[in-house]
């Protein structure tokens, strides 16, 4: 069974596309114009061996704060998504 998804999200203030496996090996390529932010989620794909590919625009001229909540929003529907009802998750 794939652990696969693909969200695409996009509102007034962003444009957010990831696409996740939770099944991978750690690889990333992430780029959302926050650099904490883009490090954070290297750092979170790196250690859970999750792959995570996404592309974030927003308009971070204004706040950094839209794009990184969308970004949020997305990445927890890809694993939703991916999860497949959390079949092989554990709670720690």
């Amino acid at each position: 069974m794939k652990r696969k998804a693909k969200i695409s999200r996009k509102t007034k203030e962003t444009n957010i596309n990831v696409d996740l496996n939770i099944d991978g090996k750690g690889k990333y390529k992430i780029e959302t114009g926050i650099g904490f932010l883009n490090h954070m989620l290297e750092q979170l794909s790196k250690h859970s061996s999750m792959d995570i590919n996404l592309k974030a625009k927003g308009d971070t001229h204004i706040d950094l704060h839209h794009t990184t909540e969308d970004t949020g929003i997305a990445i927890g529907e890809c694993l939703k998504k991916a999860s497949k009802k959390f079949v092989g998750i554990k709670r720690y």
